[in-house]
């Protein structure tokens, strides 16, 4: 019998099986170099919205064709927008879409695709302007208000040590609208992630919006480092183009300030020896890491002379000196809270060391005088007892330089991480603890107190198994066996065990990304020891003597320009030994390695005039590959300004970062054979609808 076949092509699926795919109809976000933060942060998130859709794995959207539209728009980025604002809006929006938990995934595939777009497009950039973006800083809308109203200061429009309170207190300010971006605490980082959830859920509605007040105020005067630092933005910051500037600032390469004067501004400058003042230097994390290490050496030394000589009648020398230290430390600790905010603090661990030492010389503090003065002597035995805690704190803070070696740096998140999973597991110890003391204190009361019993159950719960067997029958004869011997299974066994896998599970979770969390660690310590707004930084005990003379003075002197300058003197006079120091090294340095300071030189522009993009004739048309429009600024060209080079050659591929592991190879070549067979089982699919017909 005859077959005829009648060929019928079947429809072609609207959306191609790759989480994000080509959307010719989603237009590339329109960014203009004037545009403020707020609509960056809409319009990059209006694009990201629409082709991010599915969920999909930061390594899919790396090395697969799932990351398509990713590279198309950091092309577009890259040739078309010159707003300095690009990388605070994307880790920004990193760090929104990391927060939510959709229960999808796809949050956190729009987080990686914030991530990704960040540091592919400092890839394609010089290293100058990398600088420029990376620490480019949200400015506040009243004081750009404020810039274009007031006369330019004789110095060229420098600010003076505080820029911007001092700006702020010179005026009227309502509390409506720029009064408490200082605010920090709990309260700074929930206002940040408030503030990019307004803009990204009203990126749809009218203007009438804009009327109301910036959410984005909360991030004025936050770079992107920092941004990144907030948003736990990890695979960013251990990217090389990211660490190289790190390491510059932690070197003083790049130096935020050059002179100290009454008029200095906070900027990002390249550091010229023959034209800074020698004074900066005591901003370089650097020099301020290695003065801390011998504060707390000589701290540590003092500790040991008062706790050795324990001089119950009397308070002696050393014990003064140690009050000072102590004095100091704390006074430090709070101006360090202040400048860096409760956001940077938090996130460095030996800071949580530093509270508790503060918190342990108070304690020793108040029951030493208290003990003197009452001439209780027992009381001030356990004034000395408390005072010997410190050394479980402060011997590691010592050693704390340690952390920002490659291997030291890596073990610390990793017990920080296994800390945290074991206070939650000891939640569900101390219960199964707590039933079952009290069940054996009421069987057993005749022959065992609360607190004997108390003691054998911590006993057994460490190990001690055969103590639970050897009292067993004297709890009762009835009931005390079969429970001993359920608790201890459960104990040495089961919990155990459980604490055990888990905690192993922890460790592996982290030394994964071993080299991320060390980088982070000592991107953190570098922003934080860098970012402060304060001019005259007074290392300890020298502090102490600023905040004698010039706190009080501050009652009833006004701030002014006067008032400043006594402070620089006075940090002039206090840390000539340290700044001679400092020199003495940095000449050594420069005779081993005369171009030390040399790594983020090279050609200087005189100009900074733009230039002009080819009109888009055609929707898909582009500038040539080598084309970069310069960024207008209002600033006079300076060798000691960061500059930007000439245009250099277009990176072919955006991936240049490290160098790929074998699991990335191989995970690359599994995407590459799984398109293939999603591109055959699409052709198959279309070539295969036929339709037999018997007849």
């Amino acid at each position: 019998m005859p077959i005829r076949v009648k060929s019928r092509a079947l429809p072609t699926p609207d959306r191609a099986l790759s989480p994000i795919s080509s959307h010719p109809e989603v237009q590339l976000p329109d960014i203009e170099h004037e545009d403020v933060f707020r609509d960056v942060i809409k319009k990059l998130s209006a694009y990201i919205a629409e082709v991010v859709y599915m969920p999909s794995t930061f390594e899919q959207l790396r090395t697969t064709s799932a990351g398509d539209d990713l590279r198309t728009l950091v092309e577009h980025l890259s040739n078309r927008v010159t707003n300095p604002a690009i990388v605070n809006a994307l880790l920004a929006l990193r760090w929104h879409y990391g927060a939510i938990n959709d229960g999808r995934g796809v949050s956190e595939a729009r987080a990686n695709a914030c991530e990704i777009v960040a540091w592919r497009f400092l890839t394609r950039l010089s290293e100058r302007e990398a600088v420029e973006f990376c620490l480019y800083e949200i400015p506040d809308d009243c004081q750009r208000d404020d810039s274009s109203q007031l006369d330019e200061p004789a110095d060229g429009g420098e600010s003076n040590e505080r820029t911007a309170l001092l700006r702020n207190t010179s005026r009227p300010s309502s509390p409506d609208s720029c009064s408490d971006y200082h605010h920090s605490g709990t309260s700074r980082r929930n206002k940040l992630l408030k503030s990019i959830s307004k803009l990204t859920m009203s990126r749809h509605a009218s203007d009438i919006e804009e009327l109301e007040d910036d959410p984005t105020a909360p991030f004025t005067h936050l770079n992107a480092l920092e941004i990144a630092a907030i948003a736990d933005a990890k695979r960013f910051l251990s990217q090389h183009v990211v660490q190289k500037i790190i390491t510059g600032i932690w070197n003083g390469e790049i130096i935020f300030w050059d002179r100290l004067s009454v008029h200095s501004e906070k900027k990002p400058r390249v550091y010229n020896p023959n034209t800074a003042d020698p004074f900066s230097r005591l901003r370089v994390p650097k020099y301020l890491k290695a003065y801390e290490v011998a504060f707390f050496v000589g701290f540590l030394l003092l500790y040991y002379s008062v706790l050795i000589e324990q001089n119950r009648y009397t308070i002696t020398p050393l014990e003064i000196l140690l009050y000072v230290w102590f004095a100091a430390f704390f006074y430090d600790e709070v101006s360090e809270y202040i400048d860096a905010g409760s956001v940077f603090y938090a996130a460095d661990v030996w800071n949580l060391f530093d509270m508790i030492m503060i918190a342990i010389g108070i304690v020793f503090a108040v029951l030493r005088f208290v003990g003197l003065y009452k001439k209780d002597y027992t009381l001030v035995d356990i004034a000395f007892d408390v005072l010997s805690l410190e050394a479980l704190f402060m011997v590691p803070r010592v050693c704390s330089i340690l952390s920002l070696s490659p291997y030291w740096g890596t073990l610390i998140p990793c017990l920080k991480e296994m800390g945290k999973d074991f206070l939650k597991f000891m939640v569900l110890v101390v219960i199964v603890y707590v039933g079952f003391l009290t069940t054996f204190s009421l069987v057993g009361r005749e022959m065992y107190s609360f607190p004997h019993m108390a003691m054998i159950v911590t006993k057994i719960f460490f190990g001690s198994s055969y103590v639970g067997f050897d009292i067993m029958e004297d709890i009762d004869p009835i009931f005390g066996p079969p429970l001993m011997l359920i608790f201890v299974t459960l104990s040495s066994i089961l919990l155990m065990g459980s604490l055990t896998g888990m905690l192993s599970n922890s460790f592996s979770r982290v030394i994964t990304h071993a080299r991320e969390e060390y980088l982070y660690v000592y991107s953190v310590y570098v922003l934080e020891a860098s970012t402060s707004n304060r001019l005259t930084h007074f290392y300890p005990p020298f502090n102490l003597i600023a905040l004698g003379i010039f706190r009080p003075l501050r009652l009833f002197l006004p701030s002014d320009d006067k008032f400043r300058q006594g402070r620089i003197l006075l940090l002039r006079a206090t840390h000539a030994p340290i700044v001679g120091a400092i020199q003495v090294y940095e000449w050594f340095t420069k005779r081993i390695n005369p171009d030390g300071f040399d790594n983020f030189r090279g050609p200087r522009t005189s100009s900074f005039r733009r230039q002009a993009a080819p009109p888009p004739d055609r929707p898909d048309s582009r500038p040539r590959s080598g084309y970069r429009p310069r960024m207008p600024t209002s600033r006079p060209a300076s060798a000691e300004v960061v500059h930007r080079p000439k245009p250099q050659r277009q990176i072919p591929e955006d991936d240049t970062g490290d160098a790929p592991t074998d699991v990335e190879v191989r995970i690359s070549e599994l995407a590459a054979k799984i398109d293939r067979l999603t591109a055959l089982v699409v052709s198959l699919q279309s070539g295969a609808g036929t339709e037999t017909v018997r007849t």
